[in-house]
């Protein structure tokens, strides 16, 4: 399995970052550029948005020769549990979220026609057989409940983490780190769970392409993962920790993903409730604004390298807490988390103070260099 792991995050890994320099042309040559208009947008030049196709690149050349292979050497029957049916769903699924995104990213589109093309990659995917079943929760009986529950809750959960990793997608790098930190957290998770290899491979060959494309998106950033890829982040994030945990729906297998993908999902949530309040209308959801974590983090007067790191940090945080939660169970992570928070709440105010006065001090170096050269 380790070989197969180490090839797929290899070939993704190459095609992404070889593709990626190929993607900023394209982008130049289609239009499909983020210019500056309004305060809430970070970047002060212009920048190419089509970085999202070098990871899509990465992601499926890596996933159809490891397939072709495995199954040739019978290390993986696509038959079972039908995963030749599923790959197909996935595969529909992505491109239509991929065909509307890219043209949002050139043209722009409204958020509507957006919401509706990952409703509909939801439904195909479920069609494909990819669905939330059997869940077992403590303390709650499900067993009564029909299909339409689980159809909803998969809708809902793919739908969700599609617009939140489209929504923290603000800040150079940001997007494609924490998605990597995810991929990782996720590969550790479904080794421990025992996941099936499908799911495993998928989440080895993401995490390696976004490990290609990450050279280009760090900041100072060269090219934007744009719509185009933040969606499928999101997408492909949701369906594989679905396919990542299907041979047990326990309460703690369940949270694992979430606890992964917590820091997105927080936001979003966040994002929508300040939404509703300020803008008191269910229509201020989908309206922009600029009162993300990324943005509160530069308000404190953070820099975009800082602000990126810190929200890296978070994710990791999570994800560790997901591992040790898996691992060694409840009472092991809470230790974990406790101990963590205090560490955190006892540095904070010192580490934010010693970094006001080394930016204070670079600021005053930079005004005396002016002046000697005036």
């Amino acid at each position: 399995m380790w070989g197969d792991i180490v090839i797929a995050f290899t070939i993704a890994f190459m095609t992404a970052f070889m593709a990626a320099p190929h993607t900023i042309k394209l982008a130049k040559k289609v239009g499909a550029v983020d210019t500056p208009q309004d305060a809430r947008r970070i970047n002060k030049i212009t920048m190419p948005r089509l970085g999202g196709l070098a990871v899509i690149l990465g992601f499926f050349v890596s996933i159809i020769y490891l397939l072709i292979v495995m199954s040739i050497e019978d290390k993986i029957d696509l038959y079972q549990d039908n995963y030749f049916m599923k790959i197909i769903g996935f595969t529909l699924g992505a491109l239509i979220i991929g065909i509307v995104c890219f043209i949002d990213d050139i043209k722009g589109v409204p958020a509507v026609i957006k919401l509706a093309a990952q409703i509909i990659s939801a439904c195909v995917v479920i069609k494909f057989g990819i669905k939330i079943e059997n869940l077992d929760i403590p303390l709650i009986n499900l067993e009564g409940v029909g299909n339409w529950f689980y159809i909803i809750l998969t809708i809902g959960w793919i739908v969700g983490i599609t617009n939140a990793m489209n929504l923290i997608d603000g800040l150079d790098g940001l997007s494609t780190g924490i998605s990597i930190i995810s991929c990782l957290s996720l590969l550790i998770i479904f080794s421990l769970n025992a996941s099936p290899i499908i799911s495993i491979v998928l989440i080895t060959a993401l995490g390696g392409a976004l490990c290609g494309f990450l050279p280009y998106n760090f900041n100072p950033a060269k090219t934007f993962i744009g719509d185009t890829g933040s969606n499928f982040l999101g997408y492909c994030l949701s369906i594989i920790s679905i396919l990542g945990i299907a041979k047990t729906y326990t309460a703690i297998v369940i949270v694992a993903p979430l606890m992964v993908l917590a820091l997105p999902i927080l936001d979003t949530l966040a994002s929508i409730v300040r939404r509703i309040i300020n803008g008191k209308s269910l229509k201020a959801i989908i309206q922009p604004d600029a009162g993300h974590l990324h943005h509160k983090l530069l308000k404190k007067g953070f820099s975009q390298k800082q602000a990126v790191l810190i929200l890296y940090g978070i994710t990791a945080i999570f994800g560790m807490f997901a591992i040790i939660l898996m691992d060694s169970g409840i009472w092991k992570a809470l230790s974990f988390a406790i101990i963590i928070c205090i560490i955190i709440a006892m540095g904070y105010k010192e580490f934010f103070k010693q970094r006001l006065l080394v930016d204070n001090s670079d600021e005053e170096e930079n005004a005396d260099n002016t002046n000697i050269e005036e």
